[in-house]
């Protein structure tokens, strides 16, 4: 064989190995009031293409594909991020969408993939309202909010002596609503008393645990207000922040009590095809990135690699039938075990996490605890 015709034959059979490249679309909070959890998207969305690709990438009938991102900053702005998504598939001519960090981002940009019957799989929103309106192109990885103070609440039934009253504040998003709703709900059948159930305020200090739905920044001053005030309720929990380093960063010693939930930790038992398992891939996520993964990263890794095994399913790209696939996609990885309800959502539970001595603990999952809470906290004065 001459050498110009092995270098044609080379070229065709790489040609035929990767057909295509499939790309997706993303905007994220990159810039902005919420860019610090912005981020862990991009930052997954990056690494698990990047891993998925370095394994041989995705196998669509009988060839492979490369996979690619096409990210852009909607500067913590829904309205730029809507305008971002119509980008995506009218000009840049992505194949499929990952979603944006917060509910009520998710709940607008997934109208655009929903008109354009283009999946988004989503790491960023857990709000049940992203999944009540029929759509049928939205997938996420999150559980649903109202479930997210569950864990907490069944450990608050063994708790000794129990609580007596508890205040439940949130903030007006479609996250914080829906965990407000879900949470009331759970309150009364445990058969705990709400003696307040408002809107975000700082003045709880009559009650014996403080359960608080919102976002970062708003936890991180409901503690800072708290100190200042002399306001020390026995127990108080948060949805966000508590899982996060740059939470502990923030308060420092002040973190210690904070109590929360996470749908992940990262467990070596927790296997993967791609990352080998949770606790490999958290080492791997702080050797690239220089800090460490919470849940929203483990989600962002998810949301990619559930496309990945419909893709490989559906042994197509058509958008349709990826989506059918999405249905129907049941494996186990680095966040645990991926299965969509008939709305779009998965379903894990949620751990119960306390920090104390600066560090993350896990507290209570399922029906036990599995270390010891530190309760009741003692008054800000003397810790």
């Amino acid at each position: 064989m001459s050498r110009f015709a092995f270098l044609v034959a080379t070229f065709c059979f790489a040609a035929a190995t990767y057909a295509q490249t499939i790309t997706f679309g993303a905007s994220v909070q990159l810039t902005g009031p919420v860019a610090n959890t912005g981020r862990y998207y991009k930052d997954a969305y990056d690494f698990a293409i990047d891993k998925i690709n370095a394994a041989g990438g995705v196998k669509v009938g009988g060839a492979q594909s490369k996979l690619a991102l096409k990210l852009l900053d909607n500067q913590s702005d829904v309205n730029l991020s809507v305008r971002q998504y119509s980008q995506l598939l009218s000009q840049d001519k992505v194949n499929f969408l990952l979603g944006p960090f917060a509910s009520n981002f998710v709940l607008a940009d997934s109208s655009i993939a929903e008109k354009a019957s283009v999946p988004m799989v989503q790491g960023g929103g857990a709000s049940d309202e992203i999944y009540t309106r029929g759509y049928k192109f939205i997938f996420g990885t999150l559980p649903p909010a109202s479930d997210y103070f569950g864990s907490t609440i069944d450990a608050m039934k063994k708790l000794n002596p129990p609580p007596s009253s508890v205040a439940l504040l949130y903030a007006d998003d479609s996250f914080d609503v829906s965990v407000a709703k879900g949470t009331s709900a759970l309150l009364q059948k445990a058969g705990i008393k709400v003696a307040l159930d408002q809107r975000y305020s700082s003045n709880a200090s009559d009650f014996s645990v403080v359960l608080v739905a919102g976002h970062e920044t708003e936890v991180l001053n409901f503690i800072r207000q708290a100190k200042g005030l002399g306001v020390s309720p026995k127990l108080y929990s948060f949805t966000v922040g508590v899982p996060s380093a740059d939470f502990r960063q923030a308060l420092g010693k002040d973190a210690n009590g904070a109590s929360g939930m996470t749908a992940w930790l990262p467990s070596a038992s927790l296997k993967d095809t791609w990352f080998g398992d949770a606790e490999a891939f958290a080492r791997d996520w702080k050797a690239r990135f220089g800090y460490d993964p919470d849940y929203h990263a483990a989600a962002g890794v998810a949301a990619v690699e559930a496309f990945v095994k419909a893709i490989e399913s559906a042994g197509s790209t058509d958008p349709a039938k990826v989506r059918a696939a999405l249905a129907k996609v049941s494996f186990d990885s680095l966040y645990g075990h991926i299965a969509f309800n008939d709305k779009g959502q998965i379903s894990l539970p949620q751990i119960m996490i306390q920090i104390q001595n600066d560090k993350v603990v896990p507290i209570f999952a399922g029906t036990d605890f599995i270390n010891k809470l530190e309760y009741p906290l003692p008054a800000w004065g003397k810790r």
